[in-house]
């Protein structure tokens, strides 16, 4: 079983794509549970967020699961599946496990070094497990992901502006503002993490007043009444106060995650009409879009949107500080791997010894038979002494298949091990031996324990 990425994200994929494809949460459950019904995939893990959607999925052959999670995600945005390849990105086993890593380090983000894809990726995961589509591997895998995010941004300075999509977006709107959000009145449609983020970065800006509308009043509450505890006023509203709050407003930001249109054409140019010119600056984060197209068309409005962020921040930067990350990402993934590899090993090296012990079991019954009145301490000596011989001889093998395992040929050492000595490491006893270890723990109560020198690998 080895992990496979199927993804779309702004370095792949037009915004008119990625809207399409855009999965809001109370669909998630549903994507992953048809991914577990197709024939090769076993666990699943589905990331979407303004810039990306990725399926992260543990699979039984390479083709089928590509096959299988692709039928799904084009299903899913109404595309023919030649149209949507066009578009998608794939990563097998080990790049899987880097592409991950840089995605949670911020590494692969719009905004190069940005911390909000750490939460995004918590969330995924936490969904993905509340449906019952993770297993042991992207388990292990997801917490590593998180770690190492985490010490990519506590440790190369990536993240030292503190800059998001949300941040870049608001500098564009300060720009065409005059330089500026302070004293500025804002309006921030949507009360989810975008939201609040936005809220944040605006009350940081000394914006002069936040409102903000959600289709649930109280959550819009919640926002506004912790942001106006941190200094910055602020009220709450339904979207149905859009027009009226955009009369009086300099800026807005839109960010629901709703699907379809939350901020049409009409609302905004009532809103207009009372303006009397001022300037009216929009950011729409919102994937699939939240605000009409023909908004961008209305006098004295200009819209900022993921397609020009995309555009503008194609370019990221390449400083010492990614560079770094970059190197970490890799060293990163270069242990996991090899720590994956190593524990692959482990069922072959039980087996091995299982092989040893049985041997030693047998020619001991023998003895007995041969011998039905050898003294006990004599018995027990000559016991003591075989299984001494048997794990000197297995001792440097069995640490050495392990360490070779950590390579990228690692398997092939097992692979050689189980040949030359025709081990079945998948065998119900090898796998109980593994899990419970009470046969080694009781033959070796019958011997004496072994010197440093004499241990096992």
């Amino acid at each position: 079983m080895s992990v496979l990425v199927v993804g779309l994200s702004h370095r792949s994929a037009p915004v008119e794509v990625l809207e399409r494809a855009a999965v809001v949460a109370d669909e998630v459950p549903k994507l992953l549970d048809e991914m577990l019904r197709a024939t090769h995939v076993s666990e699943a893990v589905l990331l979407s967020t303004c810039n990306r959607i990725e399926v992260y999925a543990v699979v039984d052959a390479f083709h089928g699961g590509l096959a299988d999670v692709s039928a799904v995600l084009s299903r899913h945005a109404g595309m023919p599946l030649p149209e949507l390849t066009e578009h998608v990105y794939v990563h097998y086993a080990g790049s899987a496990v880097q592409h991950l890593f840089a995605v949670s380090s911020g590494l692969d983000s719009m905004v190069v070094g940005e911390a909000q894809i750490l939460g995004q990726l918590r969330n995924a995961y936490a969904a993905a497990d509340k449906a019952g589509t993770v297993g042991r591997v992207l388990h292990e895998l997801a917490q590593q992901a998180l770690r190492v995010g985490k010490r990519v941004h506590a440790s190369t300075g990536i993240d030292s502006a503190g800059a998001s999509v949300v941040s870049e977006a608001l500098a564009d709107a300060a720009a065409a503002l005059g330089g500026s959000l302070a004293g500025r009145r804002a309006v921030v449609v949507g009360a989810g993490a975008m939201g609040s983020l936005a809220a944040a970065h605006l009350r940081r800006a000394e914006a002069a007043e936040i409102v903000v509308l959600n289709r649930s009043p109280q959550r819009a509450g919640r926002l506004a009444e912790n942001t106006a505890a941190q200094g910055t006023p602020a009220r709450a509203g339904g979207l149905d106060a859009l027009a009226d709050e955009l009369v009086d407003a300099d800026l807005m930001i839109a960010c629901t995650g709703a699907v379809g249109t939350v901020v049409d054409e009409a609302t905004v140019a009532d809103a207009v009409a009372g303006r009397s010119a001022r300037p009216l600056v929009v950011c729409d984060l919102g994937l699939p879009r939240d605000v009409d197209a023909a908004v961008a068309a209305l006098p004295g409005v200009t819209v900022i949107d993921l397609v020009a962020l995309q555009r503008r921040l194609s370019d990221g930067p390449r400083g010492a500080a990614v560079a770094a990350a970059q190197e970490l990402v890799a060293e990163e993934a270069q242990a996991y791997l090899a720590a994956q590899r190593s524990a692959e090993v482990t069922p072959t090296v039980t087996a091995l010894r299982r092989r040893a012990s049985e041997v030693i079991d047998a020619e001991l019954l023998r003895l007995d038979s041969r011998l039905p009145d050898l003294d006990a301490r004599v018995r027990d000596e000559f016991t003591r002494s075989v299984r001494r011989v048997v794990d000197k001889l297995l001792h440097t093998p069995t640490v050495q298949v392990k360490r070779l395992a950590e390579g990228p040929d690692g398997d092939s050492y097992a692979a050689a091990l189980r040949a030359l000595f025709e081990l079945d490491p998948q065998t119900p006893a090898a796998v109980a031996l593994q899990r419970s270890g009470d046969v080694i723990a009781a033959l070796e109560a019958r011997t004496e324990p072994a010197g440093p020198e004499e241990a096992t690998g």
